[in-house]
């Protein structure tokens, strides 16, 4: 029979489950501006809070932080008493919860977000910071996205057992492998007084009589490529000179002459870049007119003046002119009804700050008054009784 030997090995130490993140839920983010830690933090909250604070404070980045989920890991307390215990907490100045929109592609969803600080800050200070743009990158960054200090660069070095490049493809052997189809052969370059044995001789001249065949063009890359000449392109006239030469067409009476037509295309071509179309700068020159025009160019070049349009912003103008919209906003810590963060001071709607601090001032019965109250009735039972 084998004699079981006891090892000397300590045994392993008994790991506890990790802690659920979010997807989306109500994830933890550490809020800036805290102290460092201390055995003093929390000791102004009840024993309760206090316990629920402590347990929070050392959750990890991104942890589920909803009611339900923390009375799991809180055994001495149930979903109300932690939502309690939270509201409590949103009043101390500890956290706040928000929604914050993030971008999917084209589409847009709502995710919920629990700022947590262990240094309690007033509304002031919440209602700062949630209004910046930290807070929205905060707040919109998972936990497991790589920062970009440890992100992978795009030109990572390769591990040693891979090649650093691929080896070049073998060259073709034979004659005439490098050249186009129908391209004579393009002889290789030799050293003076080199010449193998097979080389065929030298062709002989051609016969004045028969005319040599057009040699075929093809791509050599001993023979340098024939610079193009650019073409040139003349423009043709501007949309706001064919305008003023169609007035005359229009109307006799606003006949102008090519000379006249140059020197109003500047003015003119203002109008169209004001986004006017040409039958508007048509119908506005050619209103209105007088029974005798003296001076075409004259009566043109003033209304070209007095009658120029408002000059539109753009789009992109608009956008930039405009407020950037709010990128989060505030949840009520107690029944969840959203709203800025000024409207919900202490991170509670006005029904449920109200709850909130009436319950709070509400003062404890007296124990004495406690005993009073079973000794009458206990009184009374005794009067009912039967006799």
């Amino acid at each position: 029979m084998a004699t079981q030997q006891p090892s000397s090995a300590p045994p392993a130490p008994a790991l506890s489950a990790a802690y659920p993140m979010a997807k989306p839920g109500y994830g933890k983010r550490t809020a800036p501006d805290q102290q460092a830690p201390t055995r003093e933090d929390f000791a102004l909250l009840p024993t309760r809070e206090r316990y629920v604070a402590g347990f929070v404070d050392h959750l990890p980045e991104g942890a589920a932080m909803s009611v339900k989920q923390l009375a799991k890991q809180l055994p001495l307390y149930g979903q109300q008493a932690i939502s309690t215990a939270l509201t409590a907490l949103s009043v101390a100045g500890h956290l706040r919860r928000v929604r914050c929109p993030v971008s999917d592609g084209d589409e847009t969803r709502w995710v919920f977000r629990t700022f947590w600080s262990s240094t309690a800050h007033d509304n002031e200070w919440w209602n700062t910071y949630l209004a910046t743009e930290k807070a929205a990158r905060t707040a919109n960054s998972a936990p497991d996205t790589p920062t970009p200090d440890t992100a992978t660069p795009a030109t990572a070095t390769p591990p040693p057992w891979v090649p650093a490049e691929e080896p070049p493809p073998p060259a073709p052997e034979g004659p005439g492998a490098d050249q186009a189809p129908g391209c004579p052969a393009v002889p290789q370059q030799r050293t003076p007084h080199q010449r193998p044995d097979d080389e065929p001789a030298p062709p002989l001249p051609p016969t004045p009589s028969a005319a040599p065949a057009p040699p075929v063009p093809c791509a050599v890359s001993e023979t340098p490529a024939t610079p193009m000449t650019p073409r040139t392109f003349v423009a043709g006239p501007s949309p706001a000179y064919l305008a003023l030469a169609r007035l005359g067409r229009d109307d006799h009476r606003l006949a102008l002459s090519a000379d006249d037509c140059a020197a109003l295309e500047p003015q003119a071509a203002q109008w169209l870049a004001r986004g006017v179309t040409v039958d508007y700068l048509t119908s506005a020159l050619t209103a209105g007119l007088p029974t005798r025009v003296d001076s075409p160019a004259g009566l043109i070049r003033r209304r070209l003046t007095d009658k120029i349009p408002p000059r539109l912003p753009t789009e992109s103008a608009q956008t930039v002119t405009l407020a950037p919209p709010r990128r989060i906003l505030m949840e009520c810590t107690d029944c969840g009804r959203p709203g800025p963060p000024e409207a919900l001071p202490d991170g509670l709607c006005h029904p449920c700050r109200t709850t909130h601090h009436s319950t709070a001032t509400e003062e404890p019965e007296h124990p004495a008054g406690i005993a009073d109250i079973k000794a009458h009735m206990a009184n009374l039972r005794d009067l009912l009784k039967p006799v």
